[in-house]
């Protein structure tokens, strides 16, 4: 199926690795022009360009679009996620993930929007996460981020959807990245705070869903490369849930 992106400026943030790297790969093969960027070397899925930023500093998300040039789709990806207790995070961890998780989201789509603006035109697509629609208490000041996310990708699509420009997030449940698998990240975690062996953890996180596993990153490009095409042109303002059937159950 064309999506319509062939030749369209295409930027996914935190796209090294993951949902970002899996979106900017079937994003390159749709035909788009797309700029990757992150902290790590450059993916390799066939972008067309790749700028090295810390996006949770203040002028990276800015630096980013500056260097992207006139950018058709804006995919907000980057993000981090641990696993704590809400009176343990401190203030400093607070404003960390805040910075990343929003600040970066809000710093892009201020950079891209005056010249969607003028254009009549521009898609943005958020990535969130079932955790903000319905908060982990292992996870609360993800939890909160995300849950600032959606109605970031809401409030947009209020403003500028009568310049053209459509708004979306996507809210995917776990999936099988390196936030979930690699050693010490979130499974392992999970593990050490639950007293269970990772192995029981990720198959408690995979019961809790209907579909019975974790998504694999393609399945949630697959959605946010869709909002991001022509064929979702009546459509702004959605939280689309990519979750395997429910919220993330807590363990």
């Amino acid at each position: 199926m064309d999506l319509g992106l062939r030749d369209r400026c295409c930027v996914i943030t935190g796209s090294t690795g993951g949902i970002g790297r899996a979106t900017a790969q079937l994003l390159a093969e749709e035909g788009a022009r797309v700029v990757t960027c992150g902290r790590g070397e450059a993916p390799g899925v066939g972008e067309a360009l790749h700028v090295r930023a810390d996006l949770g500093r203040p002028g990276e998300p800015e630096r980013v679009v500056a260097e992207a040039g006139e950018v058709d789709v804006l995919v907000n990806n980057v993000g981090l996620a641990v696993q704590r207790d809400l009176v343990a995070v401190t203030d400093v961890e607070w404003d960390e993930v805040w910075q990343l998780n929003v600040m970066s989201y809000l710093r892009a789509i201020r950079a891209v929007l005056p010249a969607m603006r003028e254009r009549g035109k521009g898609v943005i697509v958020n990535v969130a996460s079932t955790s903000g629609k319905r908060p982990s208490t292992s996870m609360p000041d993800y939890s909160v981020t995300k849950a600032a996310v959606l109605s970031l990708s809401r409030l947009v699509a209020d403003l500028y959807g009568g310049d053209g420009i459509r708004s979306n997030a996507v809210a995917p449940g776990p999936t099988a990245t390196a936030a979930w698998l690699d050693e010490g990240a979130l499974a392992d975690q999970q593990a050490v705070r639950t007293g269970k062996t990772r192995e029981e953890v990720l198959e408690a996180v995979a019961k809790g869903r209907p579909l019975g596993r974790l998504a694999q990153p393609e399945e949630i490009a697959n959605v946010v490369a869709f909002l991001c095409s022509d064929r979702a042109s009546y459509v702004t303002g959605a939280a689309w849930s990519a979750d395997g059937g429910t919220v993330p159950i807590i363990i």
